[in-house]
């Protein structure tokens, strides 16, 4: 059964202002799952007054108190616990993950609601006494009307951590979702209409970035614009908003280095270092997709790879035992595709994963994990992000070396290390330019911990308490107390 989708605005569910719809299909079939309204520039700026009128009638803030923000979004944790299972499917046949990540994402998304239902009752600002004769303060305030714009990737999870902190700030929103994957943003809105959230705080609009979006980032209307997604789209961004001096926060693209030490638990930095790319069918901004092995056990850890590679599972993702699933769209796999072309004349492929044969897949993006070896970092499929299930692998003889190889990159948004030597992974971590640096293991994104990059990486940071930072204003209150 194809779905019929409606945005969210101002609290009701709407069509486009002209009837336009688009076609969601599911990534394993090809198959269309649901259409969603194609909104507008118009449907954009209905949206944006929705959220604006919200925020300036001062009804949300400051006439929610900050325990009721709270509530609403520990409440909202509630019901995606509750439906757990109904959401991971979504996500699942949405965008194309196993249906094993799905459900850690889900987990997630309601462990984020109810940190950051916490933190709405700790934004506390500081007082001063500068003598007797004055005072001054510091108050912390909402930063306004909020463009959400979160990837495709991880679709709940990304705009969660958007909404999120944006509400517990007092914010009002507009979210617009990745045209190839609306299902969860649109629960979303549901799950905190469930849970309370007054109309107009949050808005959903559905539709094509380069639309809908635009018309967000340049409407002299919104306060802040908020994206997960490619450097390209946040330069244009960073362009766009500069006429009405938008605050943005920009997580960006990454081409993300993983060293692996001779003195590593070798099964564990095997394990991590195929988990840190192909995880998500490599489609993951801070992918370890350049792995950098000390020569010493190069061959070595170039096999146990390849094996661990050629033994993932490509098939349906609602199988419990699919340990890949199919790319995120069509177009999406041709990038994949081209790159791989470019590599196979740069370099040497080590594996290449086998496709699911199944005739009901057939129509699926699939792309099958490939290893490259024999790679330096001056190749293209060593500089550019290819957001896809490729990993290169460069050797290296001393800790200097893999920094300067590490470090020689446009981008910087992650890193991995993998040494049983504290003191060589301190130091390697200290010499890193990146925002985020594993030790001893690969991806992990804790919520309470800040997420965000160096260089063409981006600007700002998400989660954590860091997390809340870009959505509030810090005012300076002056008072004279006769002096």
């Amino acid at each position: 059964m194809v779905e019929v989708l409606q945005s969210y605005i101002d609290g009701k569910w709407v069509d486009a202002i002209d009837g336009a719809r688009f076609d969601v299909r599911n990534p394993a079939t090809g198959e269309v799952i649901a259409t969603a309204p194609a909104c507008s520039a118009a449907d954009a700026d209905v949206a944006i007054a929705a959220a604006r009128r919200t925020f300036d009638d001062g009804l949300w803030y400051p006439g929610t108190s900050e325990r009721e923000r709270g509530r609403i979004l520990l409440r909202a944790a509630e019901i995606v616990m509750r439906e757990n299972e109904h959401l991971a499917r979504l996500e699942s046949r949405d965008n194309g993950k196993p249906i094993k990540e799905a459900r850690e994402d889900i987990r997630e998304v309601s462990f984020m609601l109810e940190y950051y239902g916490g933190w709405a009752t700790k934004l506390a600002g500081e007082v001063q006494m500068l003598g007797t004769g004055a005072m001054h303060m510091v108050v912390r305030e909402p930063v306004g009307v909020v463009a959400a714009i979160p990837p495709w990737n991880y679709p709940m999870m990304m705009a969660t951590q958007k909404v999120a902190p944006a509400i517990a700030a007092g914010c009002t929103i507009v979210l617009k979702p990745a045209s190839y994957t609306p299902f969860t943003a649109i629960e979303l809105a549901k799950i905190l209409e469930e849970a309370g959230l007054p109309a107009g705080v949050l808005n959903v609009l559905t539709g094509a970035g380069s639309v809908a979006g635009a018309r967000l980032v340049q409407s002299p209307l919104v306060d802040k614009v908020s994206l997960t997604g490619s450097t390209a789209v946040g330069t244009w961004i960073m362009r766009e908003s500069a006429d009405t001096m938008k605050r943005v926060s920009l997580e960006l693209g990454g081409k993300s280095p993983n060293i692996f030490y001779a003195d590593a638990d070798f099964t564990a930095a095997v394990e991590g270092s195929c988990n840190g790319i192909f995880w998500n069918q490599g489609e993951i901004c801070s992918a370890g997709s350049r792995v950098l092995v000390e020569r010493s056990i190069y061959d070595e850890a170039l096999q146990a790879m390849v094996d661990h590679a050629a033994a993932i599972r490509l098939g349906d993702p609602l199988e419990e035992t699919t340990g890949m699933g199919p790319i995120v769209s069509p177009e999406q796999k041709a990038v994949i595709d081209r790159y791989l072309e470019v590599g196979r004349g740069e370099a040497t492929v080590a594996v290449e994963g086998k496709v699911p044969t199944d005739p009901a897949l057939a129509g699926g993006s699939w792309v099958p994990p490939t290893i490259f070896t024999d790679v330096t970092n001056d190749m293209t499929i060593a500089r550019e992000e290819i957001f896809g299930p490729v990993m290169a692998v460069i050797p290296f003889d001393t800790p200097e070396e893999a920094i300067a190889i590490a470090n020689d990159s446009d981008y910087g948004l992650a890193a991995a290390i993998w040494t049983r030597d504290i003191a060589k992974a301190v130091n390697t971590a200290r010499a890193l330019r990146a925002g985020i640096i594993w030790i001893n293991d690969s991806q992990p994104a804790p919520t309470e911990m800040p997420w965000g990059g160096y260089k063409r990486s981006g600007i700002g940071r998400e989660l954590g308490r860091h997390g809340m930072d870009d959505f509030l204003e810090d005012k300076a209150i002056y008072v004279n107390l006769g002096g």
